[in-house]
């Protein structure tokens, strides 16, 4: 029987993203069994980068040449950056049984309507992080045949919402990087940087806003007044993200008593002292302005984090949410316990049987996204932290070494990685009796047989058989629709509306020209509004058209936007067209024209982007102001 051939699509193995050392970790782990095929598609490198052949499998870039990216919109860009171009060559140049891609939810945006989606193995491997579930990932979830999540608490709340076949399958992590010293050399580690027997309070995070620095700080202060013997250890960088420098001095701190980590550019040597700004003589090598606190672009080794952490004699994360939140297990695996706030992944690391203690914390809504953020309460923080400066050493040992063997339980490579053999052996091999390159075969010939149980089974069925997507009963359109029904929509004029869709995403496969799906006597006098989604943007666009029509009274407006997003304003009076959208519209010199090319619309308006993206509001001097300020 011939192997399996698996295509493996995350962050590069080299890059030191919580990604791309998970996928390092299952890459050798499937290759070293010897079963499988294997093939990698690297995020942040190019298709034919010398760094893919260091690897021992198959491995290709997802990123397109610089020439073609300089020619991408801001949106396109990143939807590249996640491979989303090159993903269609990869599955068509090596035929994969078996694709997984482990990224962000919308680093997949559209891959449900490519041709070979529902032809292969398909399985996503996401972090979601916060309540409500990212509305991309619950739509998603229909169209995606194993869907895995890096932590409970979201199985748990994509199982309320009926998707029973979501499952947990955490990140993979190296156990044998990260241990505890014996008390000698624990002691001999402390000597060097000056510390004797202060407690040491740990905290290693990128610094950014999601991190709860002031909570930490808050909650160390009333600690520090109980236990004057203490410090307090914040390696990260200290000039991005929150400015720890001014935090201290507007709680009246004692910034001798918060310690971070740093590190020489030239010979790679570290240490851990108070903050006494940037660009330092190394102690070291003698180099100067080489040395900084520890950042993305220079940090210590795992082997130098492994001795940070052998520093410490309690680890706290505050925090607003997270994925998984690796330097939580890498704590736990030096035998410290835990102080996790008791939220998003931190659900799973706080529990008794994982050696940790839960931090209490208030809500608060994200601006924008509304999603529930956790803001982790000081007080707490204090109490938990007292609570282990206080306990008893016996039992403190024994909830330390139940913190390391609960990682290796259900973190390590060897456990992560029998669970994903067993899931691609499970999947069947792939017979390619399909074109990778075709398009999708909308039906615009189906009737509806039979009866149906329920207004929502008669709507999914149409999206099934006459437009090939995958919905259920949470799915915007099935919602729409059914409303529709409700109020009265005759069932044969809902039939009527998908077929006329699919026959217009025919006739868009057609051709590739979008010239020759636009009206010719119109030529001059047209305008284009691009809203790619949701359902909300797209039905907020349908108050905007009237007035866009009554300024550009003899031009006609093209809307496009997603299929599924069609019945949203297919049918205002004041849109001449509605058609498919598609990646490349988001080039705005394409559609209003650039030295030779003279373009296809007068004006072409973006509605989703912001003003950080000015070329969507340049619009070749044509647009007219509404107000002005």
């Amino acid at each position: 029987m011939s192997k399996k051939t698996v295509l493996i699509h995350s962050n590069f193995v080299r890059a030191f993203t919580g990604f791309g050392k998970n996928k390092k970790n299952i890459m050798r782990y499937l290759f070293d069994t010897g079963k499988y095929n294997l093939v990698e598609l690297a995020n942040g490198i190019d298709w034919s980068d010398p760094a893919t052949e260091t690897v021992p499998w198959t491995c290709r870039g997802s990123l397109p040449p610089q020439n073609q990216l300089q020619t991408m919109s801001p949106d396109q860009q990143r939807s590249a950056s996640y491979g989303s171009i090159l993903v269609d060559r990869a599955v068509k140049e090596f035929k994969p049984d078996v694709y997984i891609g482990i990224e962000d939810i919308w680093g997949f945006g559209d891959y449900h309507t490519k041709p070979w989606w529902n032809k292969v193995n398909t399985m996503i491997w996401t972090t979601l992080d916060s309540l409500p579930i990212l509305p991309q990932a619950v739509d998603y979830a229909p169209k995606i045949k194993h869907y895995y999540v890096w932590a409970s608490f979201a199985e748990k709340a994509m199982k309320e919402l009926g998707y029973d076949h979501v499952k947990t399958l955490r990140g993979s992590l190296d156990t044998s990087v990260f241990h505890r010293f014996n008390d000698g050399d624990r002691q001999k580690l402390r000597n060097r940087f000056g510390l004797s027997d202060e407690f040491i309070v740990g905290f290693v995070f990128r610094n950014q806003l999601r991190k709860s620095v002031p909570n930490i700080l808050d909650g160390f202060k009333m600690f520090l007044n109980q236990n004057p013997n203490s410090k307090l250890l914040l390696h990260t960088h200290w000039s991005e993200g929150w400015d720890i420098p001014r935090l201290l001095e507007e709680k009246n701190i004692d910034s001798s008593k918060i310690l971070t980590t740093y590190v020489c550019n030239k010979c790679l040597n570290y240490e851990v002292r108070p903050f006494t700004g940037q660009e330092q003589k190394c102690s070291n090598c003698g180099a100067d302005k080489t040395v900084n606190t520890t950042n993305t672009g220079r940090g210590v080794t795992e082997e130098q984090l492994n001795e940070v952490y052998n520093l410490m004699d309690v680890y706290c994360h505050p925090f607003t949410s997270g994925g998984q939140e690796i330097p939580v297990q890498e704590a736990k695996l030096t035998e410290l316990i835990t102080l996790v706030t008791d939220y998003s992944c931190g659900e799973d690391s706080c529990t008794p049987d994982s050696g940790g203690l839960p931090l209490k914390w208030s809500e608060y809504r994200e601006p924008g996204t509304q999603f529930i953020k956790a803001s982790t309460c000081p007080t707490d923080i204090a109490t938990k932290l007292s609570k282990v400066y206080n306990m008893e050493s016996s039992e403190r040992r024994k909830r330390e070494k139940i913190s390391r063997q609960w990682v290796i339980d259900n973190f390590s490579i060897d456990v992560i990685g029998k669970k994903l053999e067993k899931i691609i052996d499970d999947m069947p091999p792939i017979d390619y009796d399909f074109d990778s390159d075709g398009k999708i075969n909308f039906d615009p010939s189906y009737q509806p047989q039979g009866q149906y149980s329920s207004q929502e089974d008669f709507i999914i069925d149409l999206y099934k058989n006459i437009l090939k997507d995958n919905v259920d009963r949470n799915s915007a359109g099935v919602k729409h629709w059914v409303a529709h029904l409700k109020k009265g929509a005759p069932p044969e004029e809902v039939v009527k509306h998908f077929q006329g869709v699919a026959q217009q995403q025919l006739n868009n496969n057609q051709t590739t020209e979008l010239s020759e799906l636009l009206d010719k006597d119109d030529e001059g006098k047209r305008i284009a509004v691009i809203i790619p989604e949701s359902e909300t943007d797209v039905l907020l666009i349908n108050s905007l058209l009237k007035n866009l029509k009554k300024l550009y009274k003899k031009y006609n407006i093209y809307v496009f936007t997603k299929p599924e997003y069609f019945c949203f304003i297919d049918d205002n009076p004041y849109a001449h067209k509605v058609m498919h959208y598609n990646p490349a519209l988001e080039n705005s010199f394409l559609l209003e024209g650039a030295g030779d090319h003279e373009g296809l619309f007068s004006i072409a308006f973006y509605p989703n982007t912001t003003t950080q993206k000015n070329v969507s509001y340049l619009h070749n001097g044509l647009d007219k102001l509404q107000f002005t300020i």
